[in-house]
């Protein structure tokens, strides 16, 4: 009884070493989903400069990115049949008050430039 209890201990043992072997060696599963680049630039409609600290994310998704100095964003999401991509100001005065917009890109590749323009509230 003794014995097969240690003859089990050991078996798991070295089959949870060769595992994290085989991790270590060829790693973790890779996503190979089809994924798209969104990217692109916000501007002000009255005065054409970019517009920084706009969140911008895709509807249904954990996934967005800010607007930097220049106005420009991108980030990758799972590609489906249509995105719908929300414009949010998240920072209100500090760069204008501006309004909250939407857009459906048409998907033809996996990468999409979008030019936004805001208007002011």
């Amino acid at each position: 009884m003794k014995r097969n209890w240690i003859t089990k201990l050991i078996g798991g043992v070295s089959f949870t070493s060769a595992m994290f072997v085989f991790q270590a060696c060829y790693g973790t599963p890779q996503d190979f989903g089809l994924d798209i680049l969104i990217e692109g630039q916000v501007k002000s409609i009255a005065t054409g400069t970019p517009v920084k600290g706009i969140k911008v994310s895709v509807d249904g998704t954990l996934q967005y990115d800010l607007t930097n100095n220049e106005g420009k964003f991108s980030f990758y999401t799972e590609n489906g049949n249509s995105l719908k991509i929300k414009f949010e100001d998240l920072d209100s005065d500090q760069n204008g008050i501006f309004a909250n917009k939407d857009t459906i890109p048409i998907l033809t590749d996996n990468k999409v430039y979008l030019n936004i323009a805001l208007d002011p509230k």
